[in-house]
């Protein structure tokens, strides 16, 4: 074979390893944006190290090429750059830095009828204060074992993706927080089903959310369903994948029927997209 063949199938050969040795999970959920996932290699160990991020408890996964991967929940307001990850050893703690890129998210005006909804009364703040602690609480659950998988299945069969996640809002003009979670346009009393195996750890009907279930599928990995019409489940319940836990409604802050999906992961609401394979950069 020539010499200059030789040299050009090597060089082919050398840029493909990268692609080769990626795992499977950093292909799927690597998408370091604002709000978004990094999957941080860790390298090999006999067990899975302890790692935090900003103080809280990150996902730990082995991957298919036999390495740990620090699985980490960005949160929506973190600035473009340099990030760093604590890992706890037996010989002590490391840091590790990765990189966030920049992402820009459109802006979404909605006009509601209920005044209330935008600019609640001194009685519905109070009730607002409570439930915003109870949920708060919820997000920031931790167990040690799982996921079941982390490629997701939709919640709900059919129905378009309306509002995606990140969307600055505006209820009838007035800024309010960004949309933490993603939208299916589905008919009311369409089964929602768990995308993954995990414990219920809340029920409630709330101020805004209406009638919510929390899931908790391990490892900080948490999902959020709202705007039900009915929960068909109990708090410490465990459920199956593609178990259902309720029916889309319209009850909360909603204009209409439609699921709305948080997808948290170590106390950081994230992109529901990336985990159907849905993410758009």
């Amino acid at each position: 074979m020539p010499s200059l063949v030789r040299t050009l199938l090597l060089m082919a050969a050398c840029a493909a390893l990268p692609a080769q040795a990626e795992s499977f999970i950093s292909r799927l959920l690597n998408k370091p944006v604002p709000g978004g996932v990094a999957v941080v290699p860790l390298g090999e160990a006999p067990v899975a190290p302890v790692v935090t991020y900003r103080d809280r408890r990150t996902m730990v996964l082995r991957d298919d090429t036999g390495q740990w991967l620090s699985v980490v929940g960005i949160p929506l307001d973190t600035k473009p750059g340099a990030q760093r990850i604590v890992i706890q050893e037996e010989a002590g703690s490391r840091t590790v830095a990765f990189e966030i890129r920049d992402k820009v998210y459109a802006a979404q005006h909605i006009k509601l009828k209920n005044k209330r909804q935008v600019n609640p009364d001194p009685a519905d703040l109070a009730r607002i204060e409570k439930e915003t602690a109870e949920q708060l609480a919820a997000y920031r659950a931790f167990r040690p074992h799982g996921p079941s998988n982390v490629m997701f299945d939709r919640p709900v069969e059919g129905g378009r993706l309306s509002s995606p996640f990140g969307l600055r809002r505006f209820f009838n003009g007035e800024a309010r927080n960004p949309h933490s979670g993603l939208d299916f346009a589905v008919p009311a009393g369409t089964p929602v089903k768990a995308p993954a195996a995990g414990r219920v750890i809340l029920v409630g009907n709330y101020f805004f959310n209406g009638k919510t279930v929390f899931l908790d599928h391990g490892q900080g990995l948490v999902s959020m369903f709202c705007h039900l019409s009915e929960i068909t489940v109990q708090p410490g319940q465990e459920v199956a994948r593609g178990e259902a836990v309720g029916r889309v409604g319209a009850t909360g802050r909603a204009t209409g029927p439609h699921l709305h999906w948080n997808v948290s992961l170590n106390d950081a609401r994230v992109d529901p997209a990336i985990f159907i394979g849905a993410f758009k950069p």
